[in-house]
């Protein structure tokens, strides 16, 4: 298997402090069915122990160039790959 397209490796970064998701996201992840109206995330594939650690996590974004939680990365239509701490993105505009 050959290695997927990317443009970027974003280096993955944890912090002890809870991060909030913007209503943005927050709006997309239930559109798409990712999150009950409770505001509790439901990722396919993800297990709770996961998600808790990617709650903690966050990126330095090339695209929107500020720093995300890890979990709007996830849901990006630019994520590639997780692999070992980097995160291969593909690096196209969104919009």
């Amino acid at each position: 298997m050959g290695e997927l397209e990317h443009k970027y490796e974003v280096e993955i970064h944890v912090t002890e402090e809870k991060q909030k998701l913007s209503d943005d996201v927050k709006n997309e992840l239930k559109g798409s069915g990712m999150m009950d109206d409770k505001g509790k995330l439901k990722l396919k594939g993800v297990s709770p122990k996961m998600l808790k650690k990617m709650k903690q996590e966050f990126v330095n974004c090339p695209v929107l160039k500020k720093e995300i939680q890890f979990v709007q990365c996830f849901i990006c239509p630019n994520f590639q790959s997780r692999v070992m701490g980097k995160v291969l993105c593909k690096g196209d505009s969104l919009k």
